[in-house]
């Protein structure tokens, strides 16, 4: 037992670390630093083929070149920022019934072999026989109901970097926002890739447009420590067979 406390002590102060963060005060935000989108727009490359203009340039309204009147402004390259727009209403019903039967009955009698149930039966209590030795009969039956409802509604707006431009073209993009009220922080992820051509011109693109698309919206605080179970009751869900 002397072992074991250890253990245990330290299994709860890995447990309690998670809630360090807003222990008493708000969460804190995740640094700006640390996530991919910073890296994308520190390290690329600031060359951009449609900015340099040259002189006449400036007096064509016509011009290709990004910063021009006509130019195209969409993300491109690694580090260029794209909105992302999630717009989800789907409504789901689904509603399964099974029900199954099945009866069997199996019946043995041996009134005549070579006089042997005349001669047992003598021994027999009355009212018994061999005339029905075996008799087996069986039933089962089983049905099921189950029904599946969902309703789910999101509208969101959020700023995505692109990380990585792929060899084929494809452009792999990264976004975070976090946005914190009172005690408790929402945040708001999405990741995934996209084609250059599914961006709008208005440097847009939403999100069924997105392959292998990840979205997340939580939140962390003292709101959502009070929804979640504790880590012994979840242990507890996990282990017990009842």
């Amino acid at each position: 037992m002397t072992h074991r406390a250890p253990l245990l002590f330290c299994l709860l102060l890995i447990a309690a670390c998670t809630r360090l963060d807003h222990f008493g005060r708000p969460p804190g935000f995740t640094p700006k630093e640390d996530g991919a989108e910073h890296a994308a727009m520190a390290y690329s490359s600031a060359s951009d083929p449609g900015l340099p203009l040259r002189i006449t340039d400036h007096a064509s309204l016509w011009s290709g070149a990004r910063g021009s009147l006509l130019g195209d402004r969409r993300a491109v390259r690694s580090g260029d920022i794209l909105t992302v727009v999630i717009e989800i209403d789907e409504q789901a019903e689904i509603s399964n019934a099974t029900d199954r039967a099945r009866s069997g009955s199996e019946s043995l009698g041996i009134p005549e072999f070579f006089g042997y149930p005349q001669r047992h039966e003598a021994t027999m209590t009355d009212g018994t026989s061999l005339a029905t030795a075996v008799d087996i009969s069986s039933s089962s039956s089983s049905s099921g109901d189950g029904s599946v409802k969902r309703n789910e509604k999101l509208t969101l707006r959020v700023a995505a970097t692109i990380t990585r431009v792929l060899p084929n073209g494809v452009l792999e993009i990264s976004g975070l926002q976090e946005v914190r009220v009172n005690f408790e922080m929402r945040e708001l992820l999405v990741s995934g890739y996209v084609r250059p051509e599914d961006i709008s011109r208005q440097n847009e693109i939403t999100y069924d447009k997105i392959a292998s698309a990840r979205i997340s919206y939580g939140g962390r605080g003292q709101i959502s420590d009070m929804q979640q179970p504790r880590y012994g009751q979840q242990a507890l869900d996990a282990i017990l067979p009842f």
